[in-house]
């Protein structure tokens, strides 16, 4: 690891999210990590991370807000876990500020693209600083795995690209500032970001338009919230075409709890076919020559995760690979940077726009 001086991390936003990196953190650190402060306005939140860290014998420093925590200088990294709509002001803040070093950001960079363009341009001016985007779901081992595949050119040239969630309801979040498109950037957004960014990846290419159909159908429609009701959608398809040909496709359902598993990918190119199934970890993959009887089958693992948390394990091995990029002092760059989070942006943004709307949208239409 070279560099094995202790890298203090401050966390900016300890509702749910914010405690899962501390509790993460913790596990790193035998790897020299150490949370040393805190920023959250929320007092519930505050304490139930001041619990955390006591358990753990870490003495936190406790901020109400981000630009104190910044003022202060005492950490190397900051984590940014605060409510989607948050996120530019802060990262504009943080980037400007001559104190501040390295950032992971949580999914989604911005809730709209403007916003991610704004940061982006900031950022280009801090070429000390490293900024990761947290989509973690590609660190997730079946996932991972099927990376590598596709990688190795096993499948061949991708030509199309299945993602299935079907899961459980949007979480109770602080004041529920997750059940309001305007708080979120709307589910394709919020939540999809992570399988559009992995669309992208596995394709190789640039989306160029994007269709989409989707509602709001079972979920949130008996809550009110200042008298306002959810416009948050809880079923979708999407459909995203690529530079080079490739398609994808987005199968999303949140009230489908008795789903085997939550996520299930499917990669098919010229060559071959792979599939990658979460939580249950395994992986798939075969060729057309050899068929049915030539498939292969993997039970995706890995042996450095200490904490799986509530992405079986992709967040410990996401800051593991940001503190080995930290360390690295500049030769190696975020493996998730702004760029992939904007186009995972642009793309939920445009299939917003297209259930919207009832076309295709091109992303060069969002761009703008």
């Amino acid at each position: 690891m070279g560099d094995r001086r202790v890298v203090k991390y401050g966390i900016i936003g300890v509702g749910m999210m914010g405690r899962e990196h501390l509790i993460n953190l913790y596990h790193l650190k035998s790897e020299g990590v150490a949370v040393v402060a805190i920023a959250d306005p929320h007092l519930p939140s505050q304490q139930a991370a001041l619990l955390l860290a006591h358990s753990y014998n870490w003495p936190l420093q406790v901020f109400s807000g981000h630009k104190e925590l910044l003022n202060s200088g005492v950490c190397d990294v900051l984590v940014i876990s605060t409510p989607n709509m948050t996120h530019c002001e802060i990262l504009m803040d943080v980037i400007s500020h001559p104190k501040t070093h390295h950032v992971l950001v949580e999914k989604p960079l911005c809730t709209t693209v403007a916003d991610c363009i704004k940061v982006i341009d900031a950022a280009k001016s801090r070429q000390d600083m490293l900024v990761q985007v947290g989509l973690e779901y590609r660190y997730m081992p079946p996932v991972a795995k099927l990376i590598d595949v596709v990688k190795d050119g096993i499948l061949g040239q991708v030509k199309m690209v299945s993602i299935r969630e079907h899961r459980f309801p949007f979480l109770v979040k602080v004041d529920n500032w997750n059940r309001f498109n305007c708080n979120t950037g709307g589910t394709l957004v919020e939540k999809c970001c992570h399988f559009f960014d992995l669309m992208t990846l596995f394709a190789g290419s640039n989306p160029v338009r994007v269709m989409a159909s989707g509602a709001i159908d079972v979920n949130h429609k008996d809550e009110a919230y200042d008298g306002k009701v959810p416009d948050i959608i809880d079923n979708a398809y999407v459909i995203v075409e690529f530079e080079n040909g490739s398609r994808g496709m987005l199968d999303l359902c949140m009230f489908a709890e008795g789903s085997k598993n939550e996520q299930e990918i499917s990669v098919v190119g010229d060559i071959g076919k792979g599939e990658a199934f979460v939580p249950e970890n395994v992986v798939h993959w075969g060729t057309r020559v050899e068929g049915r009887d030539g498939v292969k089958t993997l039970k995706a693992e890995d042996d450095r995760i200490k904490y799986n948390g509530l992405h079986h394990g992709s967040s410990y091995l996401e800051h593991l690979q940001f503190l080995s990029s930290i360390r690295a002092k500049g030769t190696q760059a975020p493996v998730v940077d702004l760029h992939a989070g904007l186009v995972s942006v642009a793309i939920g943004v445009a299939a917003q726009l297209s259930i919207e709307k009832g076309r295709f949208v091109s992303i060069e239409e969002v761009m703008e």
